[in-house]
């Protein structure tokens, strides 16, 4: 692995956090499906695990970057909070641009009555997902191998019970066990496309890591305020869902230390 160049590892190593949404989707073919609330205790630790991703492997380092080119003061705070609201604002533009549903929620963005409703549903998971094959990739860039696997590691256990969430809402619209789990599975692959792109970025143009990092930050940020945290509340287990963000945050940060 360390003699890959950092864009092959970024591709990699978000294409390994990518498979494992088909990982956290199996139990749907042996027939068994945890309880609404154990959904939620898994998505919540879903989102501890991207809220700590955000923070300690992309906000601080992209921090540390500006910082050592720019000097202390003004300067490199400014870099990463635009940037982190650049991130916030595309993965916004795409939710109102690109049309999707949730099965939760309902359609969002363009009408686009010509597409097929479980599409929309494929669209709606791709838009969440693309961040997070982003963030992978941007560490791998940023880092090698040191800096972009404890990512990939914790986007990958956090993609397991997306995965889940995703054959288990195909369930209930009554496609097969089989099919559910291929769904699920096909909406990881995003990841090691925005993994490649924004490993390739970085490596090629330098001056824009700390850019990229925060980028990827406020991507994922806005994914867990917009669609984590409140399907995780929506059932009425915002104490379990909290647990499991606290769990999820804890583990990641031990990670990114013991790791990194």
């Amino acid at each position: 692995m360390a003699t890959l160049s950092p864009v092959a590892l970024g591709f990699l190593g978000s294409l390994a956090a990518g498979l494992m949404t088909a990982v956290g989707a199996t139990p749907v073919l042996l027939g068994k499906t945890p309880s609404r609330k154990w959904r939620d205790i898994s998505l919540g630790f879903a989102a501890g695990v991207m809220l700590a991703a955000s923070f300690f492997s992309l906000i601080i380092p992209a921090l540390d970057v500006a910082e050592s080119r720019y000097g202390d003061g003004a300067i490199p705070a400014l870099i990463v909070c635009a940037a982190i609201l650049m991130g916030m604002g595309v993965v916004a533009l795409m939710n109102e641009l690109i049309p999707h549903e949730h099965f939760s929620s309902g359609r969002e963005g363009p009408e686009a009555v010509s597409l097929r409703r479980v599409w929309l549903f494929i669209i709606a998971i791709a838009i969440h997902n693309a961040p997070e094959g982003l963030a992978v990739g941007v560490a791998f860039g940023a880092d090698g191998f040191t800096g972009g696997f404890p990512v990939a590691l914790g986007i990958g256990l956090q993609n397991a019970p997306e995965g889940l969430a995703v054959a288990v809402a195909l369930l209930g619209e009554r496609y097969s066990a089989g099919r559910a789990f291929g769904i699920a599975a096909l909406t990881g692959l995003v990841e090691p496309v925005t993994g490649f792109l924004g490993a390739a970025v970085i490596v090629v143009a330098q001056p824009l890591l700390p850019w990229g990092l925060a980028f990827a930050a406020g991507a994922m940020l806005y994914v867990i305020s917009h669609e984590i945290i409140p399907e995780t509340h929506r059932s009425g287990h915002q104490k379990q869902a909290t647990t499991g963000l606290a769990i999820g945050l804890v583990v990641m940060l031990f990670l990114d230390v013991w790791l990194g």
